[in-house]
C-alpha cells in the first residue's frame, strides 16, 4: 500500500486554532448574551466601533474577518435596536460610515471590561516573557497567513 499523509485533526494547527477561538467566543458571549440579546457577530461589530468610528460595514467585515453578509445582518440588528447609527461619510453619499450610539457606547463600556477581565483569567497561567511568546508566534502566523493570501 503506498504511504499517504494522515491529517491528524487534533494537532492540525487550522483546527485547534478555530477550535478555541469558537470555545473562547462561546464562553464571552455569555458574558453579553442574555444581559443585552447580542450575538457574537453584534458584539464583534460593536466592539470595533467602539475602538474606531465612521468605518462603513465593509471596513467593519474586514477587521473581524467576517463575512459581509453575517456583518450586513448584524448592522441591520444594532441600527433596528438603536445600538448604532448609520451616516454619510462627508460629502460622498455613496459612502455610509457606522457609530455607536449613546445605547451602543453604554453597551460597549459595560462589556468591554468583562471581556479584558475574562482574557486576564485565560492568560494568568503563562508569565510575562510566555505572553509576549504568544503574542509574537500569533502575530508571525497572522503574517503567514496573509502573505499565503496574497
Amino acid at each position: 500500500m503506498p504511504e499517504r499523509d494522515i491529517l491528524d485533526l487534533e494537532h492540525f494547527l487550522p483546527y485547534r486554532l478555530s477550535v478555541l477561538s469558537n470555545r473562547i467566543s462561546q464562553d464571552i458571549a455569555r458574558l453579553y448574551a442574555d444581559r443585552f440579546g447580542l450575538g457574537i457577530t453584534e458584539w464583534r461589530v460593536l466592539a470595533v466601533l467602539g475602538r474606531r468610528d465612521d468605518l462603513s460595514a465593509r471596513e467593519v467585515a474586514e477587521r473581524t474577518a467576517m463575512d459581509k453578509v453575517a456583518v450586513s445582518r448584524a448592522v441591520a440588528s444594532l441600527q433596528a435596536a438603536g445600538r448604532i447609527e448609520r451616516d454619510t461619510h462627508g460629502g460622498d453619499r455613496r459612502r455610509s460610515v457606522l457609530r455607536l450610539s449613546p445605547a451602543g457606547r453604554a453597551i460597549y463600556e459595560d462589556v468591554a471590561p468583562m471581556a479584558l477581565a475574562y482574557q486576564r483569567r485565560l492568560l494568568e497561567g503563562l508569565d510575562t516573557d510566555e505572553r509576549a511568546t504568544l503574542d509574537r508566534l500569533l502575530t508571525r502566523v497572522e503574517e503567514r497567513e496573509a502573505a499565503t493570501r496574497d
